[in-house]
């Protein structure tokens, strides 16, 4: 992936593309690719084989988590969301959060810095 000048993946600036098919599922894994990365913050796409996730961790800034594809249980400081395709959540800076696959998942993160 080759970044231009203003922090933008070249291969998706002006032109419309569709999120989904940016990025594939893996067997067994966690794919991720990053769209955006600027000192304000991050967009990333992530593709999550059934019953892959994230272990519980903090960050240090507000995250917001769009599904594009499937299913995924969000446990957000002890309380499980279940987030289908088209829904969001938002996960709030410095509160434990993890990511589980009840179906093959994609999503979009969008990390916004303080």
């Amino acid at each position: 992936m080759k970044k231009n000048n203003t922090g933008t993946v070249e291969t998706v600036s002006a032109k419309p593309v569709r999120l989904v098919d940016l990025i594939d599922y893996q067997d067994g894994a966690v794919v991720s690719r990053t769209i955006v990365e600027k000192e304000a913050g991050t967009i990333s796409l992530f593709a999550f084989d059934e019953g892959q996730g994230l272990s519980e961790h903090t960050a240090p800034f507000d995250a917001l988590v769009y599904s594009l594809d499937g299913e995924v249980e969000v446990t957000l400081s002890g309380k499980v969301v279940l987030l289908k395709k088209g829904e969001m959540v938002i996960m709030p800076a410095n509160k434990p959060h993890a990511l589980k696959a009840t179906k093959r998942f994609k999503m979009l993160l969008t990390m916004i810095k303080k």
